[in-house]
């Protein structure tokens, strides 16, 4: 078992191991002693997981009951989240219980979310099983829903109490979902991390899953190190943005529905490298996304991207703050008018 230890008000540990879903239930019960687990989680990963999850957490002790929402983007929404806070007070769920994130983003960051709204507070543990989840979005304690207005504009940070990684589950990921986590993996190893990126050049859809080992670990481990340093993201954790301010754009330009986050991302990284960096360095990124059949740029124009910019959590009054990777293995944080910022663009 990998354990990584994230320093934080309440730290906790994310622990990567293939199987362990089925020794969750113990673990849990060194920090919960009796009462509810009540595991969320999407109707593509129920029929895959709740399962083990479910006998590992009745075994240690825990009454286990079980809410599941329809997979995809648009159940990240105020809507859902009301009917989990029905669901919650249904089950007689109290603040000695435990909320269990079971799935991808969607349902770590709503989940996380009603765990800390939900009688203003109540521990809770992800379990993510998409490759995004697990080297980015179930660690750090971001949570949020999304608006139509916008990406997780309505969130709070709540630590869990743990983050279970089995990479075992990306084995039953369709090919769609393992591209969109290789966004956010070369993500981190633009922002930080060089020999990651290298790795991930010299790999492909074909081959990139027997290195998993090693690059979900250190995915986690850069998180952590930015986190610790930065938990209420008001400095050095915007690097962890990088790609997300275009990335968010693209998103809702396309209404949450022709890509998916990590592509969305990685087309953003590629445009803002492409107007913000060294040329040789932008092919190595766009040549990078491609042997993962991520896209490179989109066919929504600049010109109807840059406003939806403005709805951006990183925007601060009139200004906006973007990183920029240069070298590769760095990331450094800028902040420009926001009519600048389009400006440089359209120019």
């Amino acid at each position: 078992m990998t354990t990584i230890h994230v320093p934080v008000q309440q730290p906790y540990d994310v622990l990567i191991e293939r199987g362990i879903l089925a020794k969750c239930g113990s673990i849990i019960a060194e920090k919960i002693t009796s009462g509810t687990c009540a595991i969320i989680t999407d109707d593509n990963v129920d029929k895959f997981y709740s399962q083990t999850v479910e006998e590992s957490l009745r075994s240690a002790g825990f009454r286990v009951v079980k809410y599941v929402f329809p997979h995809g983007e648009s159940s990240k929404c105020a809507e859902n989240l009301l009917k989990i806070y029905s669901f919650l007070c249904q089950n007689d769920i109290t603040r000695g219980d435990c909320l269990v994130a079971l799935g991808g983003g969607v349902v770590g960051d709503i989940t996380g979310y009603a765990a800390a709204t939900f009688l203003r507070g109540l521990p809770y543990v992800q379990i993510p099983t998409s490759l995004l989840a697990q080297v980015d979005s179930s660690v750090g304690g971001k949570t949020a829903i999304d608006l139509p207005e916008g990406k997780n504009l309505v969130g709070a940070f709540k630590q869990p109490l743990f983050v279970f990684c089995d990479p075992d589950t990306l084995k039953t990921l369709p090919r769609e979902f393992l591209i969109d986590g290789m966004g956010e993996v070369i993500k981190y190893g633009m922002i930080a991390d060089a020999k990651l990126f290298d790795l991930l050049c010299a790999c492909d859809l074909s081959n990139v899953q027997e290195h998993f080992d090693e690059i979900i670990p250190a995915c986690v481990g850069i998180k952590r190190d930015v986190v610790a340093g930065d938990e209420f993201d008001t400095g050095n954790r915007m690097i962890l943005n990088f790609g997300h301010t275009l990335g968010h754009a693209i998103e809702a330009y396309y209404h949450y529905e022709t890509y998916t986050h990590g592509c969305a991302v990685a087309a953003g990284m590629c445009l803002m490298a492409q107007y913000q960096g060294d040329p040789e360095e932008t092919a190595r990124l766009k040549a990078c996304c491609e042997r993962y059949d991520l896209p490179t740029a989109v066919e929504a124009p600049l010109s109807r991207l840059l406003p939806l910019c403005g709805h951006d959590k990183k925007r601060l009054g009139g200004d906006i703050r973007y990183i920029t990777c240069q070298p590769i293995g760095t990331a450094h944080i800028k902040t420009a008018s926001f009519s600048d910022f389009s400006r440089a663009f359209e120019g």
